[in-house]
C-alpha cells in the first residue's frame, strides 16, 4: 500500500554522548511525555488525511506528521495503514450509536438529532471516510459498519414515526441523517453552536415533511442526455465509470477497462494518456451536464423561490439519471492532480455559488454561511434519500426527494 513503511532498527534513539548528565542537569530540557490521548489524535488526524486525500493517496508519513511523530511511533499503535482506515471508518458511526444510547428511549425527536448533530460536527473533518472511503473495506469490515448504521437509522426511524406519523418514516429518516451529515462534506466556516442550531432546524424540517404529499411533476425539468458512445474514446469513458463507481478508481485497472470494451490495456494509451485521464473526462462530463441542465432550466427564471425550486428539481434529476457518473465526481475528486482538479473545483464553487445567492434572495435572513450549508444540506437529502429509494428512478420518488431538500432549505 502506499506510504507503507515498517518500523526499523534504526529508529530507535540514538547512544548518548553528550556531555556527563552531572553537567547538565539544571539545562537539560524536560522528558516529552506522551499525551494519554495519543490514539484519539492520530484517529482524528488519520480522519483529515483519508477524507482529503483518498484511502489510496493518503500515507501513514501524512499521518504521523499531523500528530508530531514519527512514522515508526505510528507503526506501534496501528500494524499498518488499513488497520488505521478501518477504526477511523468505524469511529464516527461508533460515536453516533454511542451517543444515540444515551438518549432516553422516548425522548424527543428533537433530542434524538441534537445527539447526532453534536457528534457529527466533533468528527466533521474526518466524515469522508465513511460516507466515500468505505468502500475500500473489506467485506467483514463493511458488514459491520453498514449494521452500525442500520441501528442508527432505526434508531431515528422509530422517533420519526413516534413524533411525525406520516407516510416514509425510514426515507424521512435518513434524509434528516443526510441533512446532518452534509457538514462532513465541505469546509464552510461556522460557529459550532450556529452549525448545531441550523442543522439541527433543517433535519427537524425534513423528518416532518410528506414526501407523498409532493406531486410529481410539480416542477419539470429536463437534462442533457449522456453522449451516446460513439468513439472509442466515449466507449471507453463509459465502460469505465460504472467501474469507478462500484469499486473504486484505485482497484480498477487498465486491464479490466480495456476488457469492458475490448481492446487490450496498451490500447488504452492511444485514446487516454493514463487512467486518471479517464478519471478527470468522467468528472468533466459530470460536471458539464449538470451545468447545462441548470442554464436550460433555468432560462426566464426571475422569481428566486422558483429559482431554488428549479436547481432543486434539476439536481435530484441529475442525481437519478445520472448516479454512477455522480458518485464517481463525488468521491474521486480529491484523488486527482491539482492541475486537473482546478477546473473542477472551479465549476462546483460556481454552481454552490448560484444556489447560495438564490436562497439569500429567497430567505434574507441567512448570512452567506449559513445559506452554503444550508445548500450542502441539501445535497446531503439528495444523497442519503437517493440511496434510501436505491436509487429507483420514477417521478414519485424524484417528487419526494425534492420536497425533502426544499425541507432542509426552509422552503
Amino acid at each position: 500500500m502506499l506510504g507503507m513503511a515498517a518500523a526499523s532498527p534504526s529508529a530507535r534513539p540514538a547512544p548518548n554522548t553528550g556531555p556527563p548528565a552531572h553537567s547538565a542537569a539544571n539545562s537539560a530540557p524536560a522528558v516529552a511525555t506522551r499525551p494519554r490521548n495519543r490514539r484519539q489524535l492520530i484517529l482524528e488526524a488519520a480522519g483529515r488525511v483519508f477524507s482529503e486525500r483518498g484511502y489510496h493517496k493518503a500515507s501513514m508519513e501524512e499521518v504521523a506528521a499531523g500528530v508530531g511523530i514519527t512514522a515508526a511511533a505510528l507503526y506501534r499503535h496501528f500494524p499498518n495503514k488499513y488497520a488505521l482506515f478501518a477504526e477511523c471508518a468505524h469511529v464516527m458511526v461508533d460515536g453516533l450509536v454511542a451517543a444515540l444510547d444515551e438518549v432516553p428511549a422516548e425522548a424527543p425527536l428533537a433530542d434524538v438529532l441534537a445527539a447526532v448533530v453534536r457528534v457529527t460536527i466533533a468528527h466533521r473533518a474526518s466524515g469522508g471516510v465513511y460516507r466515500w472511503e468505505a468502500r475500500y473495506l473489506d467485506d467483514e469490515d463493511r458488514r459491520g459498519l453498514g449494521s452500525k448504521y442500520s441501528r442508527l437509522v432505526e434508531r431515528v426511524d422509530e422517533a420519526v414515526r413516534r413524533e411525525q406519523p406520516l407516510p416514509d418514516g425510514r426515507l424521512r429518516a435518513v434524509a434528516a441523517l443526510g441533512t446532518i451529515g452534509s457538514i462532513t462534506m465541505h469546509r464552510t466556516a461556522i460557529a459550532q453552536r450556529r452549525a448545531e442550531r441550523l442543522l439541527l432546524t433543517a433535519a427537524l424540517r425534513v423528518a416532518a415533511t410528506d414526501p407523498a404529499a409532493a406531486r410529481p411533476g410539480a416542477r419539470p425539468v429536463a437534462l442533457p442526455a449522456r453522449p451516446v458512445p460513439r468513439t472509442r474514446r466515449t466507449e471507453i469513458l463509459a465502460a469505465a465509470v460504472p467501474l469507478f463507481a462500484r469499486e473504486g478508481f484505485a482497484n480498477v485497472t487498465n486491464g479490466r477497462i480495456a476488457q469492458a470494451v475490448g481492446l487490450t490495456p496498451s490500447a488504452l494509451y492511444r485514446h487516454y494518456p493514463g487512467r486518471i485521464d479517464i478519471l478527470a473526462a468522467a468528472c468533466l462530463q459530470a460536471a458539464g451536464l449538470l451545468s447545462q441542465g441548470v442554464e436550460q432550466n433555468l432560462h426566464g427564471v426571475t422569481d428566486p423561490h422558483e429559482a431554488i425550486a428549479v436547481l432543486t428539481a434539476t439536481y435530484v434529476a441529475y442525481g437519478f439519471e445520472h448516479t454512477a457518473l455522480n458518485s464517481v465526481a463525488e468521491a474521486e475528486l480529491p484523488g486527482l492532480p491539482p492541475d486537473l482538479r482546478r477546473p473542477l473545483l472551479l465549476a462546483q464553487r460556481e454552481h454552490i455559488a448560484l444556489w447560495q445567492q438564490q436562497l439569500r434572495l429567497a430567505r434574507p435572513e441567512l448570512d452567506p454561511r449559513q445559506a452554503r450549508v444550508l445548500v450542502h444540506a441539501g445535497f446531503g437529502v439528495v444523497v442519503e434519500a437517493g440511496r434510501g429509494l436505491r436509487w429507483r428512478d420514477s417521478p414519485e420518488h424524484r417528487a419526494a426527494v425534492t420536497a425533502l431538500v426544499m425541507a432542509a432549505l426552509g422552503l
